[in-house]
């Protein structure tokens, strides 16, 4: 029996096309209610989605058989992709196929900002004819800051060097030699602020971006600032801009994307010095085309063959391997999430030493997963397929290295991350089939990984472990476990602390003012 496929938003007909000529069948039924969507859903195998379908838990309960999800484009806010990964439908997206469209909309929100298009526009259909009340701003000459420099980000670098601007860019994970490659100069957030003359945003919306361009960020803003955000909605604190609108500190402000879309109604609405646009970034003929037709096939691709390519949420390993490899893939997510969580700077290289009995397998998924790990906490719709893509382009170098001398150990990953300020390095084993940390920057000691955890490095000195427990006491933060090492008397020491819920801001900076402690991290860790 062919598998079948729904159709719910609207794609091009050349995508329809891929699918039946690669035998799977297909129903084309757009702007479904979500009732609709849930009364028929169980009949398809596959769903096909552009960003109006929302599959939600209530969808997923009504999709018997639906194996997978495919997003034609990058963002799967539309998606409960939590309850679809406890179902075993796979999510797919194609994140790379609208990079382009979005960056040339981002230009054009700059050159509508700068000569005041939108407005002279409007006037001039009104037969006004307001010459001398258009003054515009050049672009060349300029310094154009970009928050987030990865696939986007970069094509924009591209197109503006192009225009004869300067470019700024911050991005954690953007190294020196990109950056040089780019031509673009690398520069903390701090430092962006108060240089460009426009700023534009390229990066996901996660905990650290949420909120990236708020009042206090504006207010380090030359006066006369320019907006852009043709990423999401939630980067840039919409009422901050508001008020730095209407105070003159920000000269105009150009937005694709909304806290809440659609936006019919709005507070900015209005406003000469705001150009708005209904999420157009990824909406031109090409990029359509290109979207589409990669869902097509990779829907495609599962469906007949069980090949998996830009999955959110399931690892792209062969039948064979799944049973052998599955307990190292969680070790390999364990340690690449502890060590995103900590590293602070740009990251360098990512060196992977593989001893033992691991040394004998596949381990490139392996690999992928300690890298999508360690970038998940900064990126989202990052994946095991498209992690080293994204590191690539960030210029980050992945080396593996093999031996089948595990040392003390039957089996040993170990990992080392080199940034711009710091080297860290990390050590996983198996006990029982079970993921163990065994060491940390060379400092030895055992613990499993739990859902929530306080890492702390400190100097080995007498009454530390008793001001660290009362701290987390008068916090009320239980402690489940609390695990210990150092490299020797006096000197370095690590302290892992297993607690039983999440660790406020507050107390994280109360552990980092103790006498002793060089940093605290909370941590999570998926159960």
């Amino acid at each position: 029996m062919k598998p079948k496929v729904l159709i719910s938003d609207s794609l091009s007909p050349a995508a329809v096309k891929i699918f039946e000529e690669r035998g799977v069948d297909v129903d084309i039924k757009i702007g479904l209610k979500p009732e609709e969507l849930e009364a028929i859903i169980a009949n398809y195998s596959g769903l096909a989605i552009r960003s109006s379908t929302k599959v939600t838990s209530k969808i997923l309960d009504a999709a018997k058989n639906l194996k997978v999800v495919g997003r034609a484009g990058i963002g799967v806010d539309n998606v409960d992709v939590p309850n679809a990964t406890s179902r075993g439908v796979v999510v797919m997206n194609t994140p790379f196929g609208n990079s382009i469209t979005t960056a040339e909309h981002a230009i054009a929100m700059m050159f509508a900002l700068a000569r005041q298009l939108p407005a002279a526009n409007a006037s001039t259909h009104a037969g006004k004819w307001e010459k001398s009340r258009f003054m515009g701003v050049e672009v060349t000459g300029k310094t154009l800051g970009i928050i987030g420099c990865g696939n986007i980000g970069s094509i924009v670098a591209d197109r503006a060097l192009g225009l004869k601007m300067k470019v700024i860019a911050f991005d954690p994970f953007l190294t020196p030699d990109r950056a040089a490659k780019l031509g673009v100069e690398k520069v903390e957030l701090d430092q962006l602020f108060p240089r460009a003359d426009f700023i534009t945003l390229h990066t996901p919306l996660t905990d650290q971006t949420r909120g990236v361009v708020n009042a206090a960020a504006l207010a380090k803003c030359k006066k006369g600032v320019y907006i852009i955000n043709c990423a999401r909605g939630g980067l840039v604190v919409e009422a901050d801009l508001q008020a730095a609108l209407e105070s003159g500190q920000v000269a105009g402000a150009a937005l694709d994307v909304f806290v809440e879309e659609p936006a019919k109604q709005h507070p900015l609405f209005g406003n000469e010095k705001l150009i708005c646009t209904p999420h157009l970034g990824a909406s031109t003929n090409e990029a359509q085309e290109n979207v589409a037709l990669q869902v097509a096939e990779q829907m495609s691709d599962f469906l007949l063959t069980g090949a998996v390519t830009n999955a959110l949420n399931m690892p792209s390993i062969s039948a064979e391997d799944a049973p052998k490899l599955r307990p190292y893939l969680k070790l390999a997510e364990q340690l690449g999430t502890f060590a995103g969580q900590i590293t602070e700077s740009s990251i360098a290289s990512i060196t992977i030493e593989y001893e033992g009995e691991i040394a004998d397998l596949n381990t490139r998924p392996i690999t992928n997963m300690i890298v999508m790990g360690l970038l998940r906490p900064s990126l989202d719709s990052i994946n095991m397929v498209n992690a080293p893509v994204i590191a690539k382009e960030r210029g980050i170098k992945i080396s593996e290295t093999k031996s089948n001398d595990g040392g003390d150990y039957n089996t040993l990953i170990r990992l080392k991350v080199e940034g711009a300020e710091t080297i860290f390095t990390l050590a996983g084993t198996l006990f029982s089939g079970k993921p163990r940390l065994v060491a940390i920057n060379n400092v030895v000691l055992e613990a499993e990984l739990t859902p929530h955890m306080l890492f702390v490095r400190n100097k080995d000195k007498p009454g530390f472990i008793g001001r660290l427990g009362t701290a987390l006491g008068e916090a009320k933060i239980n402690i489940a476990n609390f695990m210990l090492g150092r490299s020797q008397a006096g000197a370095d020491a690590v302290c892992l602390v297993a607690v039983d819920g999440e660790i406020p801001a507050s107390v994280r900076e109360a552990v980092k003012a103790l006498p002793g402690v060089v940093s605290a991290h909370a941590l999570k860790f998926e159960g």
